[in-house]
């Protein structure tokens, strides 16, 4: 992963996949430095635009070079947020591709956060058996995450993403330049993402997460650009080995399972996802300091965390939060999987973990998820 020779601050990787590759550009100005391949891939073709109007009124006027090689730009507005992601958003917007004329070989481009980007690539990958999408993400955890490997989908009340499919883009642009005009909480969010992967996959990542802290918190899209290529780069080595999600790739989900649980038992409100992750990063790792984990390394990851700021957790019920976890996604017949640090930059798929032992983990997480005993007492 190296930045191009002619534009320092554009980093370009490839994730191959059995569908093709998808080329994926990272950095300041990219999408100024993928204009003509933007322009390119929507030429002649009805474009659908997805997006939110908040995005659209901040950062619209990015796209406008490439909209004239559009034969048609048809602006399909969602809400901000995970409560854009269900049956009937994704029926609506059927609907209006359909009446407008949408054809097998139109295109949508999805321009917003990992929300938006999760529902494009599934009404994309579901219009007319499959048209072309391109994600252009808006904010850093849809950047380091959401809009690389082609998972897609929306949610039901029971859980989150549980109606979806596999959709690789056909380009993703991930430009840093659009990440200062973010609330500082999404920024953190999305960082949260980063320290996921720096700490299961890239010990190095991890690192300049730590020293940068300060500065990637700010938004400063020159400071952002490496990390978004690293957090991307490690995802994709991920994805290329796994790209349905059968073995490596759960490696990904470190902190989703009790995060996910949290996003649900909130109802998608009180906590940003990267935030909820977080939490369920620091619950891991009271799991993993039971199976071996060295303190020290216990304790790193939940300085890191607690540098964050993260938002103060919400009172939740223990017996809901197992109730959500037992109807979770990736959940088997055999029960969940949980992923745990085997050390930095080693994760481990653990299966086994009792009812008993979660209800007195959380017992002693949920009232204070920070305290210091919790990554020493082992």
């Amino acid at each position: 992963m190296n930045p191009t020779s002619t534009t320092p601050a554009l980093y370009t990787l490839t994730l191959r996949h059995p569908g093709g590759e998808t080329p994926v550009l990272a950095g300041e100005d990219a999408l100024v430095a993928a204009g003509d391949r933007l322009a390119e891939w929507l030429r002649g073709r009805t474009v659908f635009l997805l997006s939110t109007p908040r995005v659209l009124e901040l950062h619209g006027e990015r796209l406008a070079a490439v909209r004239g090689a559009a034969a048609r730009w048809v602006v399909l507005t969602v809400d901000e947020g995970e409560a854009a992601k269900t049956v009937s958003t994704a029926e609506r917007l059927w609907n209006e591709m359909l009446k407008v004329g949408g054809k097998r070989d139109s295109r949508l481009v999805a321009f917003g956060g990992g929300s938006v980007g999760d529902l494009g690539g599934f009404v994309a990958g579901c219009f007319l058996r499959g048209i072309g999408v391109a994600q252009v993400p808006t904010t850093l955890l849809a950047q380091v995450d959401a809009s690389i490997g082609g998972k897609t989908a929306v949610d039901l009340p029971g859980g989150k993403n549980t109606v979806g499919l596999f959709n690789h883009p056909d380009l993703v642009i991930a430009d840093t330049s659009i990440l200062p005009t973010l609330p500082r909480g999404e920024v953190r969010s999305g960082l949260v993402e980063v320290l996921k992967m720096g700490a299961l996959l890239d010990p190095d990542l991890f690192a300049r997460v730590e020293a940068e802290l300060d500065q990637l918190l700010t938004g400063d899209p020159v400071a952002l650009g490496p990390v978004v290529a690293g957090a991307a780069a490690a995802k994709i080595a991920v994805v290329e080995r796994d790209p349905t999600e059968q073995g490596d790739r759960k490696l990904l989900n470190f902190g989703h399972t009790l995060g996910h649980a949290i996003e649900s038992s909130l109802g998608y409100g009180g906590l940003r996802h990267g935030e909820a992750v977080g939490y369920g990063i620091l619950f891991a790792l009271r799991l993993a300091l039971r199976r071996g984990l060295d303190p020290a390394v216990a304790e790193r990851i939940r300085a890191l965390i607690s540098r964050l700021g993260l938002p103060p957790l919400p009172a939740l019920d223990p017996e809901t939060l197992l109730s959500h976890m037992a109807r979770d996604k990736k959940a088997l017949e055999g029960g969940l999987t949980w992923v745990l640090p085997a050390a930095l930059g080693r994760g481990a798929m653990v299966q086994g973990v009792g009812r008993d032992e979660l209800v007195e983990e959380l017992a002693g997480f949920l009232p204070d998820p920070f305290a210091a005993d919790a990554a020493d007492r082992l």
